[in-house]
């Protein structure tokens, strides 16, 4: 579009991931810095998957991820707003890059293009620079660093809070392609070509900053477009008698409300159908042609006003599930437990959907049992697509389960085998855990689990949610996150002190009191803060917590090693190995085909 004179044009691009990164990006130092966390990374990526189709034959559709507004400057585009998408999808660009050397594949020399490549300034000298460069002081050019491929994030010790989220984001993009293809490359590669060529971006270009700054205010300012729902809300519409309008009217604001800023109906819809139709696969694009196809077997066609009421239901009852309560809205310990594990996976919603018609007691029999399997998938990195397919198998028997004896048939002929499939991989799973290979949140999780099964073994069940073993509390790593170099000396292997500092053996929860007490002082100097802890697992590290004979608090601590003389990295491997084998009990594993034999 040609500039007439005086006046400043938009110019407005529809653009895939590899057409935006044929340019240089700058975020101006007036920006904020990089905030998203790893939820928002997770959703990001989880959303894409969805709409990545599972083998090349399927047909391609694009995935809108939203809009960036940029103005030119010095031959580059400054980012006014999209900054968080920009970044991460050239994060994403990294970590494919680094995840095929990883698993030695061949390099893409594609990807080495959008990283970085040369650039020729009005003066025409040529310089090598990246793609996405930040410019605000937070970052301390740890972009860069990760760009170049440097493998010692850990190491930074000087940290702010961009640095922190963006090596978080790194590592969640580096954990998503291991989980969802275990490092399989072909399949990497493929992901990789439907996200440069398929997940879209509209890049609004303006002549000025200012120009740019007014353009981003407009687009935040203005209303949300069409609601993914209103497809679905006409369709019901179009078979209800006009009589019946307002009603409809009024019971689907009911629906939109229940699931306004909580959860994405489009998922919610996805869920609902797998729970109720025995339907095993469903892209999200495909949920509206799937209930015009299927008018019949829904029935709104006859009763819009009572399928709208079924949804409403179920809405309820998911948006409750979501928050950790059961169908009626009373506390469910189960499913709270989800919320401090799931993230932003939803698939267990499915199951749940599909036996909310049980009785609380074996409703709540079935959601422990479903955060113990939820747990096995995660943990042994089971793809998500693999187990949502499960659970949408499984969920037309659940609906015609009745009661416990039905219940217990159920997790015979599915759960139960599914874990001893697992078991295996669980053992090893929890035989390698480290810092590098799980979520932030799901090793407080995973630690906060273990921590609260010991002290209920000893002092019997408690009010406390396990919110109270990971909320407010520090996880501690007994060999310092940032040892002082007379740590790092007096530990056994001071050239590998950085790989055992991140094993799941050195670490443990601790209430932020005590650890602010202990920091980063040597293990004979941290055992008595250990022994004031009130949990029993970090207590045991340093003291006997043993009193009497047979008592509860003794039967609790039966398995676990009863303190350490010294922190060493065989100290470390010990105690892995002994929290491998408590986490079997703690998630009702069953022993591994290998040890049966």
């Amino acid at each position: 579009m040609a500039e007439e004179s005086g006046t400043k044009t938009i110019k407005s691009l529809d653009l895939s991931i590899g057409e935006l990164f044929n340019q240089f990006y700058v975020v101006p130092s007036y920006q904020r810095e990089y905030v998203w966390e790893q939820a928002q990374v997770e959703q990001l990526m989880q959303d894409i998957y969805e709409a990545f189709p599972e083998s090349p034959q399927l047909d391609l559709s694009d995935y809108f991820i939203g809009s960036l507004v940029v103005c030119p400057a010095d031959g580059v585009l400054e980012l006014i707003d999209g900054q968080q998408r920009m970044t991460t999808a050239f994060l994403f660009l990294c970590a494919v890059r680094d995840h095929l050397v990883a698993v030695n594949a061949v390099p893409l020399d594609t990807i080495k293009r959008q990283i970085a490549a040369t650039n020729v300034d009005r003066y025409g000298k040529e310089t090598h620079r990246y793609r996405v460069e930040l410019q605000y002081e937070d970052s301390l050019d740890i972009l860069e660093r990760i760009a170049k491929g440097e493998d010692s994030l850990n190491q930074i010790v000087k940290k702010t809070r961009s640095v922190d989220n963006l090596i978080t984001a790194y590592h969640t993009l580096r954990l998503f392609l291991e989980n969802e293809f275990h490092g399989a490359p072909d399949e990497i590669r493929r992901f990789y070509a439907y996200f440069i060529h398929n997940v879209k971006v509209v890049r609004i270009q303006t002549q000025d900053i200012a120009h740019a700054l007014k353009v981003f205010e407009t687009i935040n300012d203005r209303g949300v477009g069409l609601d993914s729902m209103d497809l679905l809300k006409n369709l019901m519409f179009m078979r209800a008698d006009k009589a019946d309008f307002e009603k409809l009217k009024e019971k689907w604001k009911r629906l939109v409300d229940v699931l306004h800023d909580k959860e994405k109906p489009l998922r919610f819809l996805r869920y609902f159908i797998f729970a109720t139709y025995d339907v095993e696969r469903l892209r999200e694009k495909e949920i509206y042609q799937w209930f015009v196809d299927n008018e019949e077997r829904c029935g709104y066609a006859e009763d819009p006003l009572a399928f709208v009421d079924l949804l409403n239901k179920a809405a309820r009852a998911y948006t409750y599930f979501v928050a950790g309560k059961n169908v009626d809205g009373s506390p469910n310990r189960y499913l709270d437990n989800l919320r401090y594990l799931s993230g932003v996976a939803r698939q267990q919603l499915i199951l749940l959907l599909a036996g909310r018609h049980l009785s609380i007691e074996d409703f709540v029999e079935l959601s422990r049992q479903l955060e113990n399997l939820f747990f096995a998938y995660i943990i042994t990195r089971e793809p998500t697509r693999q187990f949502e397919r499960d659970f949408a198998q499984w969920a037309g028997e659940l609906r015609g389960v009745k009661d416990r004896e039905g219940l217990e048939a159920f997790l015979d002929l599915h759960f139960r085998p599914a874990k001893r499939e697992l078991a295996t991989r669980f053992e090893l799973a929890f035989q390698e855990l480290d810092e590098d290979s799980i979520q932030k949140y799901r090793m407080r999780y995973i630690l906060g689990k273990m921590t609260q099964y010991i002290n209920e073994r000893a002092y019997g069940p408690q009010a406390e949610n396990l919110g109270k073993f990971v909320e407010q509390k520090d996880v501690e790593h007994i060999l310092p996150q940032s040892p002082p170099e007379e740590v790092v000396q007096a530990f056994d292997k001071p050239d590998e002190v950085e790989y055992y500092i991140h094993r799941l053996g050195n670490m443990t929860m601790l209430e932020e009191s005590i650890n602010r007490s202990v920091s980063n002082k040597r293990f004979e100097k941290k055992l008595t803060g250990y022994a004031n802890s009130q949990f029993l697992l970090t207590k045991s590290v340093a003291v006997d917590p043993r009193v009497g004979d047979n008592t509860s608090i003794n039967r609790a601590v039966e398995d676990l090693i009863i303190t350490f003389d010294e922190w060493t990295s065989k100290s470390i491997e010990r105690r892995q190995q002994m929290l491998a084998e408590l986490a079997k009990k703690v998630w009702d594993m069953p022993e591994s085909d290998e040890r049966e034999g």
